[in-house]
């Protein structure tokens, strides 16, 4: 039982360690050297878990990004009643940890689908599925806002919620490129301006609003 969970323990710790690097200097720029600098792990454990460094690369989104979506965003969607309030909520939520002197380095999926979708197939399927979960998660929170009463009923969710998660990775590319908060501070309100739309009002079955996305 113990090696178990040595052997487990030490696998986490490459993958953070990978993401880190990931993070900071892209998957090209990571040196498994480095990887094992951070963790003052050998060589041996890491081969003990990963037969390469595209194998650790492909963890991280399989075991790390995949695993932050599930726990940011589908527990923190999965009951809230509201789901507008619960997406303004997450949004505010992911950038707290960035304060306005700390380098913003953008959002670690987004990051890894412009440097290695259009290079390799196994990437590209897998940050394809993470972006797939995440848009289906904001989904179905919206279906259930229709459900509560919410949302309003002739929006689109499975394109409201391509629109979103397309709006706040843009919102964060952005700001990446301008290393300035106030940046994201307006892509955020003016997302918010949309979310808004998405709303369910007394006479949005009468005259919806022409801004709300509707099904062709």
């Amino acid at each position: 039982m113990t090696t178990v969970r040595n052997a487990d323990e030490t696998r986490a710790r490459l993958l953070r360690a990978a993401f880190d690097e990931i993070y900071e200097h892209g998957y090209q720029g990571m040196r498994v050297d480095d990887v094992l600098g951070r963790t003052g792990l050998k060589k041996g454990a890491f081969y003990h878990h990963f037969p390469s460094k595209q194998a650790l690369g492909y963890a991280v989104i399989d075991e790390v990004l995949y695993g932050f979506m599930g726990e940011r965003w589908i527990r923190g969607m999965a009951e809230d009643g509201d789901p507008i309030a619960a997406l303004e909520s997450m949004i505010d939520q992911m950038m707290e940890q960035y304060g306005d002197d700390k380098k913003f380095c953008g959002c670690p999926l987004n990051n890894l689908a412009q440097e290695m979708a259009p290079l390799d197939e196994g990437f590209q399927e897998r940050i394809e599925r993470t972006f797939s979960a995440w848009i289906g998660v904001v989904a179905d929170a919206l279906r259930r806002g229709q459900e509560n009463g919410t949302v309003a009923e002739h929006v689109d969710a499975d394109a409201a919620a391509t629109f979103f998660v397309a709006a706040f990775e843009g919102c964060v590319g952005l700001t990446k490129a301008s290393q300035r908060r106030d940046t994201f501070d307006a892509c955020r309100r003016q997302l918010s301006v949309y979310l808004q739309t998405l709303r369910a009002t007394a006479d949005a079955a009468d005259d919806p609003p022409s801004t709300a996305w509707r099904r062709p």
